[in-house]
C-alpha cells in the first residue's frame, strides 16, 4: 500500500518511542488497580463495563499526548475526540474490561496513531500476561515476553504462519451471540467446521496470536474503531492482513478479520 509520506522517517521510530513510554504509563496505573478490592465499577450508557482504572488510564495518556505532541488529535473510549488533526491518536485504555473486572487477566491498553485514516502505528500491552507487542510502518512487528520482568527491553521480532489449507488452520471467532445477531452464524459455524481447530479466545489476544503464528485467522463483529486500530499495523507488520469481514479495509467499518493473507479471501469468501 503505497503512503502520501516517508514511513522510514526518524518521527516514526520517535512516536513510537513515545508510544512506549505511554504503555509504560498505562501499565503502572492498570496494574496498581488490577485485582483490587475497592475498585469502583459503574455502567455505561450502552451497558457495558467501566472502571475507575480505565478512566484514570486515558486521561493520564490524553495529558502526555497533549504535553508531548500538542498538535495532534485524540480519540478514546471513554472521553471521545478532542481535536482535528491528521494525525490522531487512538486509545483504548483498558481492552477486556469484563476481564479486568473479575480478575481474569486478559486485557491490555492498546494504543494507536492513525495518519490521513492509515493506521500507522500500534502498541498493545498486557500487563497481566507480562506481554507487549508493537509494530510501525516499514519498522516490523515485535513481542516482549517478559514484560515488567529486569528484562525489560527484550524483544523478538514476529511473523505469521504459513498455514495455507483451510484443513490445516487454527481460527478464533469471537463472540457467538454477535455472530448471531448478524445473520452470520450459520456462515460462521460452516468455516468452523471446514478447519482443524476453533477457539473463542477474546478481546485482542487471537489478533496478536494471528500476528505471532499461533492462530491462522481471526474474526470478530461488533466492534469499534478503538477496539481495532492499535491492532492492524501489527497484524500487517508481520505479515498478514487486516480487514473487514467483508472485505473492506482498515479499522473503520465495525468488524474485523485478522490472517496470514493466505487465508483471508477463503475467509472471506467462507462468511459472504
Amino acid at each position: 500500500m503505497p503512503y502520501p509520506w516517508d514511513v522510514t522517517d526518524p518521527t516514526l521510530h520517535s512516536d513510537l518511542s513515545f508510544a512506549q513510554s505511554l504503555a509504560d504509563m498505562a501499565d503502572e496505573i492498570s496494574m496498581d488497580r488490577f485485582r483490587s478490592a475497592d475498585l469502583v465499577v459503574s455502567t455505561k450508557p450502552d451497558m457495558t463495563p467501566v472502571s475507575d482504572a480505565d478512566r484514570a488510564v486515558e486521561i493520564a495518556l490524553r495529558a502526555a499526548i497533549n504535553d508531548s505532541r500538542p498538535g495532534d488529535s485524540v480519540l478514546g473510549e471513554e472521553f471521545g475526540t478532542e481535536g482535528d488533526s491528521r494525525r490522531q491518536w487512538i486509545i483504548d485504555p483498558i481492552d477486556g474490561t469484563k476481564n479486568y473486572v473479575r480478575g481474569v487477566p486478559i486485557w491490555a491498553t492498546l494504543i494507536a496513531l492513525v495518519v490521513d485514516d492509515v493506521p500507522v502505528l500500534g502498541v498493545v500491552s498486557a500487563p497481566a500476561l507480562g506481554k507487549r507487542w508493537w509494530a510501525a510502518t516499514g519498522l516490523g512487528a515485535f513481542v516482549n515476553e517478559k514484560l515488567g520482568s529486569p528484562m525489560t527491553n527484550e524483544a523478538r521480532r514476529i511473523r505469521v504462519s504459513g498455514v495455507s489449507e483451510l484443513s490445516d488452520a487454527s481460527i478464533s471467532c469471537s463472540g457467538i451471540t454477535r455472530w448471531e445477531a448478524e445473520g452470520k452464524l450459520p456462515q460462521m459455524l460452516e468455516l468452523s467446521r471446514a478447519v482443524w481447530r476453533t477457539r473463542d479466545y477474546g478481546d485482542m489476544w487471537p489478533y496478536m496470536m494471528v500476528a505471532e503464528g499461533l492462530l491462522d485467522i481471526s474474526a470478530e463483529y461488533d466492534l469499534l474503531v478503538y477496539d481495532m486500530a492499535a491492532l492492524v499495523p501489527i497484524v500487517e507488520e508481520a505479515g498478514g492482513r487486516f480487514t473487514a469481514i467483508d472485505g473492506r479495509p482498515g479499522p473503520w467499518h465495525g468488524s474485523a478479520l485478522a490472517s496470514n493473507g493466505l487465508l483471508h479471501h477463503r475467509a472471506i469468501e467462507s462468511l459472504a
